[in-house]
């Protein structure tokens, strides 16, 4: 039997300090969890910064265009950050392919 895999998202996380993290995940709502926590699963740059803010998700598809998606993201300005967080719209910097 073949288990049905789930499609890959990117995310952006607010930290206390108002940085934004990206990062990726099949299922974002574990890994977010998983950040709050603040245990061995927390991403380094994460940890001290909490309480944590999910500010963002967005379904990207296969593992290997969320990862290109979240380099793509990681390079930009924090500000069209922000446009992509106040608009909830990655096109406005991403063109992803169906």
């Amino acid at each position: 039997m073949k288990t049905e895999k789930k499609p890959w998202s990117v995310y952006l996380l607010r930290c206390v300090n108002n940085a934004l993290y990206c990062g990726i995940s099949n299922d974002v709502e574990r890994r977010f969890t998983e950040h709050q926590s603040m245990g061995k699963k927390t991403a380094k740059f994460l940890r001290g910064k909490g309480p944590l803010q999910l500010v963002f998700q967005e379904i990207i598809g296969d593992r290997s265009l969320a990862s290109q998606v979240e380099a793509i993201i990681k390079t930009l300005p924090k500000a069209d950050k922000e446009l992509i967080v106040k608009q909830q719209d990655l096109s406005l910097f991403i063109d992803i392919p169906n």
